[in-house]
């Protein structure tokens, strides 16, 4: 059993998510949080710590930056586009429970100040910007660090809020060099 309890966005993300782990979950049902259910996550923050496991999407994201802000020691969890899609759809209830098991594996804290390990200079070096594949390289090297994925600036700031290392880095680029698809 995990002990930190589990935030995520929908009664189908909870449904999902107990196929692949036991843990305690919240569902805060969108973005318009209700004052009861923040004020279980925040009695779930004090006690037992939260990880946050939103839909890798836009309302997924402002969700987990909301969240964030309320509970900046909270844990995070994110599950690859690629890993929780279908045709019509996208959401952590898409995911396999392999997928929402290695996301629970990785798990990252933000840091409240920048580090400067990482410039967009790296960022360009390396491909994830300013080519035509930038976009599929970001979200494959992003799984691999477990920070998801994000536009060039938006991962810019999660290698350098997640306290990315540069030996990470390094191993996660070489990783994705040895994919035919990276």
């Amino acid at each position: 059993m995990i002990r930190q309890v589990i935030v995520v966005e929908g009664k189908s993300d909870i449904a999902r998510v107990s196929h692949a782990v036991e843990a305690d979950m919240i569902a805060t049902e969108g973005f318009g949080i209700r004052r009861e259910t923040l004020e279980q996550i925040r009695l779930a923050y004090e006690k037992r710590g939260i990880i946050i496991l939103t839909d890798p999407d836009g309302p997924g994201e402002r969700i987990r930056q909301r969240l964030t802000r309320l509970f900046p020691k909270a844990l995070h969890a994110f599950v690859p586009k690629s890993e929780a899609s279908t045709e019509n759809d996208v959401g952590i209830e898409d995911a396999s429970p392999e997928s929402i098991r290695k996301a629970l594996s990785c798990l990252r804290v933000q840091y409240q100040e920048d580090s400067e390990e990482f410039s967009m200079g790296d960022i360009f070096a390396a491909g994830l910007t300013g080519r035509p594949d930038s976009s599929e390289k970001r979200a494959r090297v992003g799984a691999l660090l477990g920070i998801g994925y994000g536009n060039g600036k938006q991962f810019l700031k999660r290698l350098n809020h997640f306290g990315i290392t540069r030996s990470e880095w390094e191993k996660a680029l070489e990783a994705c060099q040895k994919e035919p698809t990276c």
